[in-house]
């Protein structure tokens, strides 16, 4: 199997220079657009080297949500959300600063993501089905590709298993009581090129066990259809391309986790994917 997404997790031909806010780097910013930042120059240091806020602490939201609006109207900032990301380093420790969650792919900041594996077991507890689904053809990104049964992003405030079980409900119409059953898998590294800009995320991955009569159903029309697979054909379907980076790789590394590949081929795939992979 191919697996074009562990290719793509770590493709990044676009050249970039690091952002910092005072002295601490928190992304990058491409160098072709180097030229539009240095419109603001009592808030950013701007060299061929590096960007630099210089804003304090109190204005720093609103200096980057006067630049991030002005970068928008210029098509320089995509798919705009209205949803607030913070700027930070580590997971868990104060942000920085909060920002529009599409600008984060012009700043190249770190993200963080929430995804689940729904599957059914057969007898023996084995997975046997995996629940996939098809996003709308109207999402700002990726639309009409295929994607885990549940994931999302991580917004200020909240943290990623908070986050499933709000997505749970949004995305499957899954209670907080099932979604809480929900057990960690592995944390996945993303840090590649998109259409937005630069996706450094860090991707934690939830499996949850549903019993072969509850059919999740979509709330908010973010998703177009569900589907359940045969595990052979999901993770076919996910090695050939047809999900998300970020959802194939949720699905090989449940595969993985899970023994559900050959053995010839699990242990090239292993070795591939333990470079994606932040924690356990």
């Amino acid at each position: 199997m191919d697996w074009p997404a562990l290719n793509a997790a770590l493709r990044a031909d676009t050249p970039r220079v690091p952002f910092l806010i005072g002295t601490e780097r928190v992304g990058s910013v491409a160098t072709a657009h180097l030229g539009a930042l240095r419109r603001w120059p009592r808030w950013l240091a701007v060299t061929d080297a590096a960007v630099v806020l210089n804003a304090e602490i109190a204005s720093r939201d609103a200096v980057l949500a006067e630049i991030d609006d002005s970068l928008r109207q210029q098509g320089l900032i995509l798919a705009w959300r209205d949803e607030t990301y913070p700027i930070l380093t580590r997971l868990g420790e104060p942000p920085l600063a909060l920002i529009e969650r599409a600008a984060a792919r012009f700043w190249g900041t770190l993200t963080f993501g929430a995804h689940c594996n729904g599957y059914v077991a057969a007898a023996a507890g084995r997975p046997a089905y995996l629940w996939i689904a098809r996003r709308s053809a109207h999402k700002p990104t990726d639309p009409g590709r295929l994607d885990n049964l549940v994931g999302g992003g991580v917004p200020h405030g909240q943290t990623p298993a908070e986050a499933l079980l709000r997505e749970g409900f949004e995305e499957a119409g899954l209670d907080a009581a099932t979604m809480r059953r929900a057990r960690p898998g592995s944390v996945i590294a993303l840090a590649c090129d998109i259409v937005e800009g630069f996706m450094h995320e860090h991707l934690h991955t939830f499996d949850l066990e549903l019993p072969p009569d509850r059919v999740p159903v979509n709330q908010d029309g973010e998703v177009a259809e569900l589907h359940r697979l045969p595990v052979a054909e999901a993770i076919e379907r996910a090695a050939q391309g047809e999900m998300t980076v970020d959802a194939a790789l949720v699905t090989l590394d449940f595969a993985l986790r899970h023994g559900l590949l050959e053995a010839d081929g699990a242990a090239a795939l292993g070795a591939r994917m333990t470079r994606l992979i932040v924690t356990a």
